[in-house]
């Protein structure tokens, strides 16, 4: 017979985006539960041993099988309807959207669609914000089937030191009055999670907000708190820190690994071409630090002793990147202009060295 579970005295406090990365990784391979009693997420992780997988196994499905409920897994039908819905309702662009329809009806859908969004930034911040909305609705309406009273940690507007005071007397009965009154708030938002607007929200309306320019706010991340943790589940917590690791991918872990494995992709190329530039503009002022301090641009004429002072320079240099932004400015110096009658004439030595200078100086 089960021991019962001590029962908490306010709303389970969850972090939403933990739980969206854990509805998005749930598969045949990975099973992921959700503790009733405070609320931490179990991951079945099939690399450890044999003892530690028969004692979590037992703890879940023997000892304790109503603390526990399993995190339903997204199947490929729905994985295609969370995909499709964005292309039909959010991709404007009929070529992007033939793309992407083409994309999904492919194999490895889910992640030629995620690499092809990653390397179009104009729908990237439009899927992420519907896969959040849609994820939101999937995962409120699974806790209410539960019957769970639960609020998202990420909605609340506690300070961190409030939030993790709450969390540590989640199961005493006599608490402070500041803890107190902090229950009765989380009370009352967990109701707003039963209502019919929870799963369906209504569009806002009037004018629109004026446009403002977005500060990225770093979000607060309290301490996970857990008294009641048995020692066979310790070692397979799901600690996902921040919404900076979650990712629809099945493949990567983190959107970090997602995008670096984003090979050949547009946002690569420009990264390579920005690291170019970098290393040009570096050399260039270099370059201009060794031509103010040289004797040969003070003579008569400055553009032959400048084109010798940099011939000089560029022997001595050893990285490529020098090399050859020295051995572009010499040949531009070397050109001579045609004009009209079939003269040339030497360009003006000071212009081109003031076009050095401020190119550098940029």
């Amino acid at each position: 017979m089960s021991k019962a579970s001590p029962k908490a005295q306010n709303p389970l406090m969850l972090r939403f985006y933990r739980l969206m990365d854990a509805f998005a990784k749930s598969d045949d391979e990975r099973d992921f539960y959700l503790d009733k009693t405070e609320g931490f997420i179990v991951y079945v992780d099939l690399d450890k041993n044999e003892k530690e997988l028969a004692d979590l196994e037992k703890e879940l499905l023997a000892d304790h099988p109503d603390r526990y409920v399993i995190i339903p897994k997204m199947t490929f039908y729905e994985t295609k309807k969370f995909m499709e819905g964005f292309v039909n309702e959010k991709v404007y662009d009929i070529d992007t959207k033939e793309k992407l329809l083409d994309l999904i009806q492919a194999k490895e859908a889910r992640e030629n669609f995620l690499e092809f969004i990653y390397d179009h930034l104009t729908e990237l911040e439009k899927w992420q914000q519907f896969y959040q909305e849609r994820s939101r609705i999937r995962i409120i309406e699974w806790l209410r089937q539960q019957k769970i009273m639960f609020v998202f940690e990420e909605d609340l507007e506690f300070t961190k030191a409030q939030l993790e005071k709450l969390k540590k007397h989640l199961f005493d009965v006599k608490v402070p009055k500041d803890v107190t009154s902090s229950r009765e708030i989380l009370i009352a938002k967990a109701k707003t999670y039963y209502s019919n607007e929870a799963l369906n929200p209504r569009p806002k309306r009037g004018r629109p907000p004026k446009q403002v320019v977005k500060v990225e706010a770093e979000p607060q991340v309290t301490v996970d708190l857990y008294s009641t943790v048995p020692p066979c589940v310790r070692g397979f917590l799901y600690l996902v820190a921040s919404n900076a690791s979650v990712t629809f991918s099945r493949r990567f872990d983190t959107e970090a690994q997602l995008l670096a494995n984003l090979k050949g992709s547009s946002r690569v190329k420009v990264d390579a071409k920005l690291q170019t530039l970098s290393e040009r503009l570096e050399s260039l002022r270099h370059l201009s630090s060794l031509l103010s301090s040289s004797k040969d641009i003070t003579g008569p004429d400055k553009e032959e002793g400048l084109i010798r002072s940099i011939s000089r320079i560029e022997g001595g240099f050893e990285g490529k990147s020098e090399k050859k932004t020295a051995g572009l400015i010499k040949g531009s110096l070397a050109k001579k202009e045609p004009v009209s009658g079939g003269k040339e004439i030497k360009a003006p030595s000071t212009k081109i060295v003031t076009q050095i200078k401020k190119k550098v100086g940029k």
